[in-house]
């Protein structure tokens, strides 16, 4: 394993800096930083820790409570980090260990929680079990760690099962020596037998290394997927769901990972400053979802099904309605979420019309992708519960649809004729500065090319600018910190509304969403706090136009 373990400092408490406010988590704004994307601070076009620490004072400014960060880890970066070789080191690319612990650090000193992502359901080919059990040949122990199994056919010259890799092709890579190991995504990405103990001794062991650095949480990759059907049976024989664009299959969302949450659950409550889990759980339905966030298990888990909805009043409310209910007798939060470094960006998504899914391959329409993701984002934050902020959309960047192929990395567009393999798009570094050859975000270019036009997106452009998209969330994060009706909450309070409006009150705040593509009179509810887009008000009514959502200081 790598020399920087030996580098790793001392324990420390996150309760020490960061202000103690017990759940905070229950209606926190949570910040993704995908590192290679965020900031170089060496010029070598590949952004790091240490640029992600010279940015900690914007994200204290903008107004979020913490930042997830993607993984940093040593790796081979097949699928840019979450192919892990080691869970205790730093990658070279992103800086060491000690980068790290300064991060971690100075974001507790600026007010922020740091949350980082875990990768349990996989390891790279790279790590040194993996290496080690290729060595040693069929009957090693190092291979009951992992799903290795002899093929189908006289000479063992098909796959063990039917199975399919989430980026293409078969979930199943022959070995030299015959035999078939099991990667639900890439071959460089070979699966854990979850049935082995020692796989559940070395995470539990990784858990600590990270808590004792001082992290606040974890954001637990695949959390669907590390138990697998007993017998790893076919898939035909078993119904397939399909869940936006993925398919919940015998390898995803069984009962048996519940049992390994409810032990990390108690390592975790042993360290003080009340630090989290959150899951990326795909699961068929919101229901389901509760499940990860039972009282002993997981805090918080993704809602993929809200991420997942069009810019529609009727979906929206069902899906809202259906989020609180399954929550509530779990006594969890509900979480918000409108983009990733998994999916099409929101202001590139609500571009194009409904039903593309979530890998969206053209630009649509600029201005009504931005008019409406501005609006959907001032709902989301209105919203009882959580919000994860991805990082760039506070500048309404789109994706980039028209990048080279040359250029892409994403190993799903490598993979099987037909995958989606677009997720470059939404991971093109950020702009800072208007001028530069990565607009500020380092001085040696960028791994992925920016667009000319991302000069006037840029934080430098639109900082200080009435209207901007970028003030627009200083300003809502600003007001939800203030308003004690915000946040936290289990319900909202529906108001009359026209056909295509949502309205809602939560105390003394109104929240009303136009989603149609034409202008509603309706009545004023109080002093508007604010509005993505231009209303005007007249005669106790108000003018909502196509596209935009208001925020009420209500009179009852």
């Amino acid at each position: 394993m790598s020399q920087q373990h030996s580098a790793a400092p001392a324990r420390h408490s996150s309760a020490v800096t960061v202000a103690a406010r017990r759940d905070w988590w229950r209606d926190a704004v949570i910040y993704q930083v995908y590192p290679r994307s965020f900031a170089d601070s060496n010029g070598d076009g590949m952004g790091d820790l240490e640029g992600v620490r010279s940015r900690l004072p914007y994200l204290r400014d903008l107004g979020v409570d913490a930042v997830w960060l993607s993984p940093f880890y040593a790796s081979p970066q097949a699928d840019a980090g979450y192919d892990v070789a080691d869970y205790r080191a730093v990658d070279p690319m992103f800086g060491s260990l000690l980068d790290a612990d300064a991060l971690i650090r100075d974001a507790h000193a600026h007010g922020l929680r740091i949350i980082v992502d875990l990768v349990p359901n996989h390891s790279s080919d790279r790590h040194e079990w993996f290496k080690r059990a290729l060595a040693e040949g069929p009957g090693s122990p190092l291979r009951e760690r992992y799903h290795f199994r002899p093929g189908k056919g006289k000479n063992g010259e098909l796959p063990p099962n039917d199975w399919e890799s989430i980026f293409g092709g078969p979930a199943w890579t022959r070995v030299p020596d015959g035999e078939w190991y099991l990667h639900l995504f890439a071959p460089e990405q070979p699966d854990f037998n979850w049935e082995h103990p020692a796989v559940g001794d070395e995470f539990r062991s990784i858990l600590r290394f990270w808590l004792d650095m001082g992290v606040d949480g974890f954001r637990i990759d695949v959390a669907h997927g590390l138990v697998k059907a007993a017998g790893l049976p076919d898939l035909g024989t078993h119904d397939q769901v399909k869940l936006l664009g993925n398919d919940v299959m015998p390898f995803f969302d069984q009962d048996g990972v519940h049992a390994i949450y409810r032990q990390w659950r108690r390592i975790l409550d042993e360290y003080s400053g009340d630090r989290i889990f959150v899951a990326e759980a795909w699961t068929p339905t919101v229901e389901r979802t509760a499940n990860y966030v039972r009282p002993d298990e997981l805090h918080q888990a993704f809602n993929f099904q809200y991420l997942g909805t069009a810019w529609d009043a009727k979906e929206l409310r069902t899906v809202i309605d259906r989020t609180l209910d399954a929550m509530r007798p779990v006594g969890a939060p509900a979480t918000w979420v409108l983009s990733n470094h998994d999916v099409t960006r929101h202001a590139t998504r609500f571009a194009n019309p409904p039903g593309l899914g979530t890998q969206i391959r053209t630009a649509g329409d600029r201005e009504l992708g931005l008019r409406r993701a501005r609006a959907a984002t001032l709902l989301m934050l209105a919203l009882p519960g959580s919000a994860y902020v991805y990082q760039g959309e506070e500048l309404g960047l789109p994706d980039v649809v028209d990048l080279p192929d040359e250029v892409r990395q994403d190993p799903a567009y490598f993979r099987g004729e037909g995958q989606d393999g677009f997720r470059d798009g939404c991971r093109v570094p950020i702009p800072w500065t208007r001028t530069g050859s990565s607009y500020g975000f380092g001085d040696g270019g960028s791994w992925l090319p920016q667009p000319p036009a991302w000069a006037e997106l840029s934080v430098e452009a639109q900082t200080g600018v009435p209207g901007s998209t970028l003030e627009l969330y200083r300003s809502a994060l600003r007001v939800r910190r203030e308003r004690p009706d915000l946040g936290a909450g289990e319900s909202v309070e529906w108001l009359r509304a026209p056909e295509g409006v949502l309205a809602f009150r939560r105390g003394d705040f109104v929240c009303v969403a136009n989603t149609t593509g034409e202008s509603v009179t309706i009545p004023s509810y109080g002093r508007v706090l604010l509005a993505s887009g231009e209303l005007t008000e007249a005669d106790g009514e108000a003018k909502v136009p196509a596209d935009t959502t208001v925020w009420w200081a209500a009179e009852r």
